[in-house]
């Protein structure tokens, strides 16, 4: 459970990281760009100890597995409140046959 809890705290300084400045396209990007390093300090200080403290639980295929999940569902929620841009049912589709892989990656098949 911390290692999920880890990873959604990493993943919305990411997600601020990444995408937070599309709001401020009038600041110079160099700004920007600094700005994002300095919030993806904090998005490792959360991300690396999540892998560590999961590696073992999941494996490394399950540990990204469970990262691209929780990236889909706090982009999602950054987009609509954050951005203000809506959902086109194109996007909740391809972001739904993603998710979907969670199925094979996580069944047992040997």
């Amino acid at each position: 459970m911390y290692t999920v809890i880890l990873l959604i705290i990493s993943n919305i300084f990411m997600t601020f990281a990444w995408y937070g400045h599309l709001k401020y396209k009038e600041s110079p990007l160099w700004i920007v760009i600094i700005t994002s390093w300095g919030i993806a300090f904090f998005e490792y200080c959360f991300q690396v100890p999540a892998n560590r403290i999961g590696h073992g639980y999941f494996s490394a295929a399950q540990l990204k597995t469970i990262q691209e999940v929780i990236t889909l569902t706090i982009f999602c929620l950054f987009s609509i409140f954050y951005l203000k841009e809506g959902l086109k049912w194109n996007y909740i589709m391809g972001f739904a046959l993603m998710i979907g892989s969670v199925f094979f990656i996580f069944s047992k098949w040997d």
